[in-house]
């Protein structure tokens, strides 16, 4: 597994070196829809990471978010999110990062998320803990919901899911310290592993965009199911992740949400 890692780390890194060089130069944006955007960075921070993969296991397969899947070996996944918040960057709003996952026969093994503009890196491998630039992090000790501090996003298909995460987003900020939304669910949830946030909830995600965060999140002493407290599958497109502490607390609001979604006929999985 830390040979797995150092990979892992050294695709990242390329790939924070590109976003870097391109951050302040003119971008070239396209749209995947109406406001789902992907630059050139996007591309060629996945074709770096995927070359370095290859380089090392020839035959595992990746997921990716711009060129999906491929690979022949059943027993390990990678799973990429080259830049995780690319509105955010093509903003220049400081909030965006590299994220990579490594799945062993459907159970993570390995998470690396690259934080950007502020380049701090999260690691874990299963059984090791969390780091932060090398430093183990852990979740907060808040155990109260009305002391708590929370991070959420939201999808790009303004339905169902959207109308009632809104929903959420009123009940959590009347009822808790602050939500915020910053743009990267990869970002959020490590800091809910650092304990700077104490939860995240989130619908509408793509595999690629927990996938690395939620080991990192799990070894740092945290807690993460779907929504209405089921096992959560980076397949799942609703999460919630916490320190623990508040977790049963946040299931009864958000458990509700979900059984109604599920009644609409709501499709809450990839």
């Amino acid at each position: 597994m830390n040979n797995i890692e150092n990979i892992a780390i050294q695709a990242a890194k390329k790939a924070v070196n590109i976003i870097l060089k391109a951050a302040d130069l003119p971008k070239k944006v396209d749209n995947k829809g109406l406001t789902d955007l992907v630059t050139e960075t996007d591309r060629s921070c996945e074709k770096t990471i995927i070359e370095t993969i290859r380089n090392a296991f020839p035959d595992h397969q990746i997921l990716a978010e711009e060129t999906g899947g491929s690979g022949d070996n059943d027993e390990y996944l990678w799973v990429i999110d080259p830049l995780d918040g690319t509105t955010n960057f093509v903003h220049g709003y400081p909030s965006f990062a590299v994220s990579i996952a490594v799945f062993r026969d459907n159970q993570p093994v390995v998470g690396v998320v690259a934080e950007l503009p502020a380049n701090r890196l999260y690691t874990a491998v299963t059984g090791q803990g969390a780091f932060c630039d090398g430093k183990p992090i852990h979740v907060s000790g808040v155990d109260q919901l009305d002391q708590s501090l929370l991070v959420t996003g939201f999808g790009y298909d303004h339905k169902e899911a959207w109308e009632a995460n809104m929903e959420l987003f009123k009940n959590f900020t009347d009822i808790t310290q602050g939500v915020r939304r910053l743009g990267s669910a990869a970002i959020d949830i490590c800091h809910v592993a650092r304990g700077w946030v104490d939860g995240f909830w989130e619908f509408e995600l793509h595999p690629w965009d927990p996938a690395a965060a939620i080991l990192i999140l799990q070894e740092a002493g945290g807690t993460v199911t779907r929504m209405d407290g089921g096992p959560f599958s980076i397949f799942d497109k609703q999460i919630l992740a916490t320190n623990g502490k508040i977790h049963r607390q946040m299931l009864r609001i958000t458990e509700p949400m979900v059984k109604s979604l599920l009644e609409k006929g709501v499709n809450l999985s990839n």
